[in-house]
């Protein structure tokens, strides 16, 4: 879909009165190490950057330089995270909504109108649309998407630091060839999802 359709999108939710949009997105659902991360972005009205998608579409220096562009311009933003431990004890999607209401808390204000990739928050009191494929779709949840990806690719790579066997500074915790071989050789460390299928049949202990 071309970006500038994304931006057409929310256009619509701003014609028809909602002055305040937070677009809210996460990455991380699929690893099999790290946390799950959110971000919540209220763009303003008149915000435009080429080649805004979801960030899964975009080239990690074009990412970046999108990334730069949305915390430099956006009216508003926050950023939610959840570890491992957390996702282990309540499951990945339970984590994400917490991640989710986390990003939405740390906003400076209120938002009036919520666009969430794919899912929709109990119990939050603002007004809402869960959009599948909600990335391809509207600019605020490609730009969420952009600020969760980096956020949490800046913490792979400082774990990777910790954790250098593993490789997480290419493959960012998913579930490479190489991530596995990893798991095989060293077991799992503590950012690893102890739960999930494919880290608990190659525990050593």
């Amino acid at each position: 879909m071309p970006c500038r359709d994304l931006f057409a999108y929310d256009r619509e939710f701003r014609n028809a009165g909602f002055t305040r949009i937070a677009g809210i997105d996460e990455v991380g659902r699929g690893p099999l190490a790290g946390p799950v991360v959110a971000a919540a972005v209220v763009l303003p009205g008149d915000f435009f950057a080429e080649g805004l998608r979801d960030s899964k579409q975009v080239k990690p220096d074009a990412r970046y330089d999108l990334y730069l562009r949305i915390l430099d311009c956006c009216a508003d933003f926050g950023v939610g995270v959840v570890n491992a431990d957390v996702i282990d004890r309540v499951n990945i999607l339970q984590a994400t909504k917490m991640a989710m209401r986390a990003a939405l808390d740390a906003l400076q204000a209120p938002p009036d109108l919520l666009l969430i990739d794919a899912l929709r928050l109990d119990g939050v009191g603002i007004e809402q649309r869960g959009i599948v494929k909600g990335d391809d779709t509207s600019a605020s949840i490609a730009a969420a998407s952009i600020v969760a990806k980096e956020v949490r690719d800046s913490m792979m790579r400082h774990f990777h630091g910790k954790y250098p066997q593993y490789g997480f500074n290419g493959h960012k915790g998913y579930g490479t060839k190489l991530h596995l071989a990893q798991i095989e050789k060293h077991g799992p460390c503590a950012i690893h999802r102890m739960t999930f299928g494919r880290v608990s049949r190659r525990r050593l202990f």
